[in-house]
């Protein structure tokens, strides 16, 4: 979703007069970029940057359908599992859920067989989370150059500590500010950084260096540099499922970094049906032996109280603890317990409905 004065390199143990150029090396790797993480210092001397090429691991460019092919979806209140430590939280979403691989429905059973591509949402992220996913996904290699990376919120700005990973290791520290750019993207600009408990900002803008010109970001996934300023890409950052759409405001929230995706919604708008729930409309749509055509399917969190706790990797387990009932429209509500919870026993609810529905449970096909 990552220097140190000259006095205190000359007074290190076992080392030599440090000149200018030691300073400049240093300093590079504690600019805002490399504090901020998603850059990365090149090894020995310094080469003029070539400019920032797209990650070749870019994500497939979201398929052509009609209208009448796509699948709507609808979120609201869901707390999405990435992976066990990898949480999004969705207040609320609407947009296509679209297939990758041409002639084939999306199925819940391969989460990289769709994308959620979002008209408009606002999506949590906590600063534990994005911290896990630093270190998991984008600087995980034995090599990268920022290691055990840790992300805080203090009021309205990030606080991000770690290691620069040259010889023993550096300490480093940086506060900055998070905004939305004018192509959907999120800007990171730094306010404070330090290695070694030692203000470095200073020292670059003494050289006349800006990061743009000194960080290697060719290799790192979902990163670009603008002059001091980091550029993410959050939606090749993360592992999928899949999200894309373009952002357009980002704020700091209690431990959360909310991202706004199209035009804000009216508080309160799209809750009319209730509950905690996802919603999918139209299209074809497969999970497990069942392929739904013009899909017609609401699940729905059993217990409303908090967010609906999903994980796709696992959504057959909440799938069996659940039960679910086919309306007279010949569409399907599925009640399903949170991900969370299933090591709590689950009692599957009586078969009391109407004449209207009639109930069915998930463990075969209908």
């Amino acid at each position: 979703m990552r220097s140190q004065s000259t006095n205190w390199l000359m007074t290190q143990p076992g080392r030599k007069r440090f000149g200018r150029s030691a300073v400049w090396a240093i300093a590079i790797c504690s600019v805002p970029g490399a504090a901020l993480l998603f850059g990365g210092c090149g090894s020995g001397r310094a080469k003029q940057s070539a400019p920032v090429e797209q990650s070749k691991d870019a994500a497939p460019a979201l398929p052509e359908a009609s209208g009448k092919a796509q699948t709507q979806v609808e979120m609201v209140n869901v707390n999405i599992h990435l992976d066990p430590d990898l949480i999004l939280h969705i207040h609320y979403l609407s947009g296509q859920f679209l297939p990758t691989r041409k002639g084939q429905p999306p199925a819940f059973d391969d989460k990289l067989s769709y994308i959620v591509a979002i008209d408009s949402a606002e999506v949590g992220v906590s600063a534990a989370s994005m911290s896990h996913a630093l270190n998991t996904y984008i600087f995980n290699a034995s090599d990268s150059p920022l290691k055990n990376l840790t992300l805080s919120i203090q009021g309205s700005q990030i606080k991000q500590t770690g290691t620069l990973n040259k010889g023993v290791g550096v300490p480093f520290e940086m506060v900055g500010t998070m905004s939305a750019t004018a192509d959907g993207k999120i800007r990171i600009q730094s306010t404070q950084v330090k290695a070694a408990h030692v203000p470095v900002k200073g020292v670059m803008k003494l050289l006349g260096l800006d990061m743009a010109k000194m960080v290697n970001t060719r290799k790192t996934k979902g990163v670009s540099v603008d002059g001091n300023d980091i550029i993410l890409d959050a939606s090749l950052m993360l592992p999928p499922p899949m999200m894309r759409g373009h952002i357009t405001a980002v704020r700091l929230e209690g431990d959360q970094i909310i991202q706004t995706f199209g035009k804000a919604r009216t508080p309160g708008a799209g809750k009319a049906a209730g509950g905690n729930y996802m919603f999918y409309r139209g299209g074809m749509l497969r999970f497990g032996k069942l392929l739904m055509s013009d899909t017609d399917m609401r699940l729905i969190d059993s217990d409303p109280s908090d967010p609906f706790d999903f994980f796709p990797d696992h959504y057959q387990d909440q799938l069996v603890a659940g039960y679910s009932k086919t309306t007279a429209s010949g569409g399907l509500l599925v009640y399903m317990p949170d991900y969370d919870k299933l090591s709590k026993p689950v009692s599957p609810r009586p078969a009391n409905v109407s004449s209207a529905d009639r109930t069915a449970p998930i463990t075969g096909s209908h």
